[in-house]
């Protein structure tokens, strides 16, 4: 069985946390590392991640996240928050960098550059941010399977309120809206009902097919 697997069997959404026990920094950077260099459509990263240890801040948002304890348990609390829009300013501000970094301007990437800024601008805002919402989720991906490699644990969540979250962390003056929560932390050593629970999944045969 190869590592990958053995580390997505390891895996599950932790439902107790030890609240005393803190993930270490290094940790904690491989795992926010991995979710910056995620896939994402035409590079533009359109989300941010922030990461919450204030107690303070995490009793807020466990007050509108289904009074989850992990939100206030977890080492860290990571918010994926994704760009309400597409603007013109957004999408030069990934080219121009992508320009910087490697030294040079090229005709084709310059030629997309501007039929994005034909289209994604011209949409509705809503539909924007719904389509920066799924590259939150790919950096999920990524940080889920970072923090299984670091034996750290983490829940994703989507069972909070996020309009009252923007407003606690004041998301809105930035362009940005909450997509999902992340605690990171290590599961509590008694309390947890899921975690001594076989993993169950669907057959690969009923999973996976091939055409």
């Amino acid at each position: 069985m190869s590592n990958i697997v053995q580390l997505l069997n390891w895996r599950y959404a932790t439902k107790k946390m030890n609240a005393a026990q803190q993930v270490p920094a290094a940790k904690l950077d491989t795992i926010l590392e991995a979710i910056r260099l995620s896939a994402s459509s035409s590079g533009l990263q359109p989300y941010q991640v922030l990461v919450i240890t204030d107690p303070a801040l995490k009793q807020q948002i466990r007050q509108v996240a289904w009074d989850q304890s992990q939100v206030t348990d977890c080492s860290h609390l990571l918010v994926f928050a994704a760009w309400d829009n597409y603007t013109a300013e957004r999408i030069n501000m990934m080219f121009d960098l992508v320009n910087e970094q490697r030294g040079f301007k090229n005709d084709g990437w310059e030629a997309y550059r501007q039929k994005l800024l034909a289209y994604y601008p011209q949409r509705p805002a809503e539909q924007n941010f719904e389509h920066a919402a799924r590259q939150a989720y790919i950096g999920l991906g990524s940080a889920l399977l970072a923090a299984a490699e670091q034996q750290v644990d983490a829940t994703p969540m989507e069972g909070f309120e996020p309009e009252k979250v923007d407003a606690i962390l004041g998301l809105a003056e930035q362009g940005l809206k909450s997509v999902l929560l992340l605690p990171l932390g290590y599961r509590a050593a008694e309390g947890d009902w899921l975690v001594n629970l076989k993993k169950v999944r669907r057959a690969k045969d009923d999973f996976i097919s091939y055409r």
